[in-house]
């Protein structure tokens, strides 16, 4: 049974603008428009514009929206205020993790919950076996489109089409307001590449009209459409996990450095297991790293101690356009996880030498 590829509402837009489409978490999505390593540096450096609309968006409302949140997430959604945002993730039964996600806070009893697109019908699937108290849970994936406006320049660029001060919205926090005369957008200080900037939630209906009031506004700073190509090198250098590479239904949030993420005043799915292995301790952990020796590290690529023991595995890697040389991610013993330690990456048969450095990479 082959999977039915699903376009995004944009899709004829980016093949007009020469995007290279390739199917992606069952999608059709642009992978890169020019070359990655400039596309990767119109963002370092000034504006970039992500179509990532395949993401999906579950809204939940209701007196018992909170409580269905709290049970299915590792995060304290409790805390946040109106216009707060939230990474959390969905640990399963077993010590691993459904998804990643974010969870907006729009006012009491109205919750907005961004998913990645390949789990899409996996979370919803999950997130309902638990809202057994009524909570009112609709799936509005395939109406919203997602703009991620990423760069220095960012800011720039959308403040000339809203009269709302984005300077003053702080980071994973959002407005709903107006943007190039279109009411109802999400203008969220998010993102997935560290080089700041906004992501816009829009009706699929309003979608075009926003993207080419945004390229005509970022027109001045030489703004890019940016593929998943750039996405991934810019995330990588940042560390941020990917969901199906660096976390998946097998490792758990405190493998994954995810502790941070993971609140235990409250309970949650598989919270007791959880706290049990923060308490006790990991066997492995997810490092970042950098090559020493020539090479670039590729997912699955075995890690190895300076004695030619396998202590682990690639789980993302690629050549950083910033710093000219290879990174990574990697789940690695727990006595290897220091930063600083040398590490040796399989590539090709070669033992190639890395060091485990602290994240951001860049």
């Amino acid at each position: 049974m082959t999977m039915e590829i699903k376009n995004i509402p944009l899709n004829d837009l980016h093949t007009q603008l020469g995007g290279k489409m390739v199917p992606f978490a069952g999608y059709n999505m642009p992978v890169r428009y020019s070359s990655d390593i400039e596309e990767h540096m119109a963002v370092r450096n000034s504006v970039g514009v992500f179509d990532v609309s395949h993401m999906g968006e579950f809204t939940l409302k209701g007196p018992n929206a909170l409580d269905l949140i709290q049970r299915v997430t590792s995060n304290d959604a409790s805390k946040l205020i109106d216009g707060q945002a939230q990474y959390s993730c969905l640990p399963n039964e077993t010590g691993g993790i459904i998804d990643d996600l974010i969870v907006y806070k729009i006012k009491d009893n109205d919750y907005l919950l961004v998913v990645n697109a390949s789990n899409i019908d996996k979370d919803w699937n999950w997130i309902s076996k638990f809202n057994t108290k009524g909570a009112e849970m609709k799936n509005i994936s395939d109406d919203i489109c997602l703009f991620a406006v990423q760069g220095p320049k960012g800011v720039a660029t959308l403040q000339k089409l809203t009269s709302t001060d984005l300077s003053t919205i702080k980071y994973y926090h959002f407005t709903i307001g107006e943007l190039a005369g279109v009411k109802d957008v999400i203008l969220s200080n998010t993102g997935y590449t560290g080089a700041g900037g906004f992501e816009v939630y829009v009706h699929k209906s309003s979608a075009e009209l926003i993207w080419k009031k945004i390229f005509e506004a970022g027109a001045e700073f030489n703004i890019k459409p940016i593929g998943l190509g750039a996405r991934d090198t810019l995330r990588l250098e940042m560390g941020f996990c990917l969901y199906g590479n660096d976390i998946d239904d097998t490792t758990s949030p405190i493998e994954a450095g995810l502790g941070w993420i993971t609140k235990f005043t409250k309970d949650f799915t598989n919270s007791a297991a959880i706290k049990q292995q923060k308490e006790a301790g990991v066997k492995r952990k997810l490092v970042g790293f950098k090559m020493i020796d020539k090479g670039i590290p590729r997912h699955d690529y075995p890690i190895k101690d300076a004695a030619g023991n396998i202590i682990g595995k690639v789980t993302s890697g690629t050549q950083s356009p910033m710093l000219s040389i290879g990174i990574g991610l990697g789940y690695v013993t727990t006595e290897n996880a220091s930063p600083g330690t040398d590490i040796f990456i399989e590539v090709r048969g070669k033992a190639l030498k890395a060091q485990v450095q602290k994240l951001p990479l860049v």
